[in-house]
C-alpha cells in the first residue's frame, strides 16, 4: 500500500472518526518545507476518507508563540518585541521595520506570514480548518488543560526530566505568564492558586495571570499535547526533530494522558532541503516560499513530489534540471495504464506494491482532470515559452482551438515565469540569434563550413516540421559522407551561438523557415569574409 493508505489503515483500527492535524509557528516566511507537513496531512486525510472514515483536517497556527530573536530579515527595532506573542506585534514592512499602519488595521506579524501561505494552499488544493492558537487561548479553549497542567506541575516535571534526560530549572512551572509589557520572557512564577499564577518579571515587577483567560501560554512540550486534548487530534505528522528519542512527541504522549486522552498516531517526516544550500529555515532566510515555488511549478508536480516520496526519505528540491526530471517522471506516470500493468502474469508482490504506489501517488497529485494535465509535456512547453512570445501562437502550435482551459493558461504563465527566473537551467535555455554572432562564426571549423551549403539546400526544400527537419539535416550530412555531428555543431553555432543545446529539430519547427535560412546564409557569407 501507499504510505498514506498504511496510515489510514492504522487509523481505522482506532475507530471511524478522526481529526488529522498539522501546524507551524509563523515566525517568518513559510517555505516548501512546510508544505511537506501540510501535504502529508492532506494526503493522509484523503486516504482515510477513501477508506470510509469520517475525517477532518485542521491546521494550527501557533500565533501565541513569542518572537525569539531579531531575525535577519527584520530591522533592529524589533528587539523591543522579543518575547512578545506573534499575534500581538506589528508585521514587517518591505525594509524590515515594524509596519504600524497595517498593525493598526488589525494585521499582525503572524497574519503577515500566514496570508500568502493560505493563498498557496488554495492553489495546491489543500483546504484545512485553520485554528489560531492565540485566539484559542483567549477564548478559553486551553482553560481546562492549563489548569490540569498547573495542578500536576510535579508530574509533568518528572515526565520531561525522565524522558528527555534533561534537568529543568528549580523555578520551572508549566505556564508562561505575560507581564505588563506583553512579554513572556524572563518571568518567574512565584505561586499557584487555581486558576491564578503569581509571577515576578526580570525588572522586579510582580503580577498575576489567570490561566483560564489566556493571560500567558503553556510551554511548547505541554502546549502540544494540550492541543491534542481540546481539539481531539487522533493523527499528526511532524518533523524528525519532534520525533527524536526524548523529543517533544515522546514527552507529549505521556503528558497527554493527564488530560484524559490517548496520544495521536504519529508519522515522522524528513526535511526538504534546497539543492546545494541545505535545509530550509524561515529564520535564516534560506527558503523558497510556497508562492514562489508555485509560480514556477504546476501544483500537480509539487503534490507529486510529496506523494511519490516516502515520508522517512529526505527530499532535495531542485528548481533547475531536477524540476525537469521530476516533471518527466510525473508525465510518464500519467501515461501508464495501471489496470493493464496489474493484469500481467508473474508479477511479484514487490512489483504489485510499486504499481499500486505509483497509482495512488498520481491520484493524490491530480488537481485538474488528467486530460488537461497531459496536454503538453513540461519540456515542450518550456521550449514553446521561449520560441513563442505570444500566448496565441503557443496555443496554435499545440493545436488547441477554441476556448483554452484555465489550467493551460496557468501552466504557460508559470513556465514563462520560470524561464525568466534565476532557477531556469542553462541546459534548456534557448537563445535564437537575430544575426550572425562573430564569436560563434569564428568557432566554425572546416567541416562545419563545408557542410553548411548542403544543410541550407536540404532545409530549404523540406516540410517545416520536426521529423522532416531532422531527416533533412541527416541527408545534408550524408550527401557529403560526413557525420551529422558536424551538421548539428554548425547549426547550433549559427542559430544559437553555442556548440550544443536543446533538441534542435523541435525548436526549428516552431520558428519561421525563411528567418532561419536567411540567418544560415548570413553566417556562411560572414565566415567567407572573415
Amino acid at each position: 500500500m501507499h504510505w498514506s493508505d498504511v496510515v489510514a489503515q492504522r487509523l481505522s483500527e482506532r475507530g471511524a472518526k478522526h481529526i488529522v492535524s498539522t501546524g507551524i509557528t509563523p515566525s517568518g516566511e513559510f517555505h516548501i518545507g512546510h508544505l511537506r507537513e501540510i501535504l502529508t496531512g492532506d494526503m493522509i486525510s484523503k486516504a482515510a476518507t477513501k477508506a470510509g472514515l469520517d475525517v477532518e483536517f485542521v491546521f494550527i497556527v501557533d500565533s501565541a508563540d513569542p518572537l525569539r530573536k531579531v531575525y535577519s530579515f527584520l530591522d533592529d527595532s524589533y528587539s523591543q518585541y522579543i518575547g512578545h506573542q506573534l499575534k500581538k506585534i506589528p508585521p514587517p514592512s518591505e525594509d524590515g521595520s515594524p509596519d504600524m499602519e497595517r498593525f493598526n488595521k488589525g494585521i499582525s506579524y503572524a497574519d503577515h506570514f500566514l496570508e500568502p501561505f493560505k493563498q498557496a494552499l488554495e492553489q495546491i488544493d489543500v483546504r484545512p480548518r485553520f485554528i489560531d492558537n492565540y485566539e484559542s487561548y483567549a477564548s478559553g479553549q486551553f482553560a481546562e488543560t492549563a489548569r490540569i497542567a498547573c495542578n500536576n506541575a510535579d508530574k509533568i516535571r518528572e515526565i520531561i526530566e525522565r524522558v528527555s534526560s534533561r534537568e529543568l530549572a528549580d523555578d520551572w512551572f508549566p505556564w508562561n505568564p505575560i507581564n505588563a509589557k506583553g512579554s513572556i520572557d524572563g518571568i518567574r512564577v512565584t505561586g499557584w492558586d487555581d486558576p491564578i499564577v503569581s509571577w515576578v518579571d526580570s525588572e522586579g515587577n510582580s503580577g498575576t495571570s489567570d490561566v483560564t483567560k489566556g493571560e500567558g501560554k503553556l510551554p511548547w512540550r505541554i502546549d502540544w499535547p494540550a492541543k491534542w486534548a481540546w481539539i481531539g487530534v487522533t493523527m499528526e505528522p511532524f518533523g524528525k526533530d519532534h520525533g527524536a528519542a526524548g523529543g517533544s512527541y515522546d514527552t507529549g504522549k505521556e503528558i497527554v494522558e493527564l488530560f484524559g486522552i490517548q496520544a495521536p498516531l504519529d508519522l515522522t517526516y524528513e526535511w526538504i532541503s534546497l539543492r546545494g544550500q541545505g535545509a530550509m529555515s524561515s529564520s535564516s532566510g534560506n527558503t523558497i516560499g510556497p508562492l514562489e515555488a508555485l509560480s514556477l511549478v504546476p501544483p500537480e508536480i509539487l503534490r507529486y513530489l510529496i506523494a511519490s516520496t516516502k515520508p522517512n526519505k529526505a527530499i532535495e528540491f531542485d528548481t533547475g534540471m531536477g524540476l525537469v526530471n521530476l516533471a518527466d517522471e510525473f508525465e510518464r506516470t500519467t501515461l501508464r495504464d495501471f489496470s493493464i500493468e496489474m493484469e500481467k502474469e508473474g508479477l511479484s508482490r514487490r512489483q504489485k506494491v510499486a504499481i499500486e504506489d505509483a497509482k495512488t501517488a498520481l491520484e493524490l497529485s491530480l488537481i485538474s482532470p488528467l486530460e488537461e494535465t497531459a496536454t503538453v509535456t513540461f519540456r515542450h512547453l518550456a521550449m514553446l515559452a521561449q520560441t513563442k512570445s505570444r500566448d496565441e501562437d503557443v496555443w496554435t502550435s499545440l493545436g488547441l482551438d477554441g476556448q483554452i482551459s484555465q489550467t493551460m493558461i496557468d501552466r504557460l504563465h508559470r513556465m514563462r515565469t520560470w524561464v525568466k527566473s534565476r532557477h531556469f537551467p542553462d541546459e534548456l535555455r534557448i537563445t535564437i540569434l537575430d544575426e550572425p554572432k562573430s564569436e560563434a562564426i569564428d568557432q566554425l571549423d572546416e567541416d562545419n563550413v563545408t557542410i553548411l551549403p548542403a544543410l541550407i539546400g536540404t532545409l530549404e526544400v523540406c516540410d517545416w516540421e520536426a521529423a522532416s527537419i531532422q531527416s533533412a539535416i541527416s541527408s545534408g550530412a550524408k550527401s557529403l559522407d560526413m557525420s551529422p555531428r558536424h551538421a548539428y555543431r554548425a547549426l547550433y553555432l549559427c542559430i544559437m551561438g553555442t556548440e550544443r543545446g536543446p533538441r534542435l529539430p523541435t525548436i526549428l519547427a516552431e520558428l519561421d523557415q525563411n528567418v532561419i535560412l536567411n540567418l544560415l546564409n548570413a553566417c556562411l557569407e560572414s565566415k567567407k569574409e572573415s
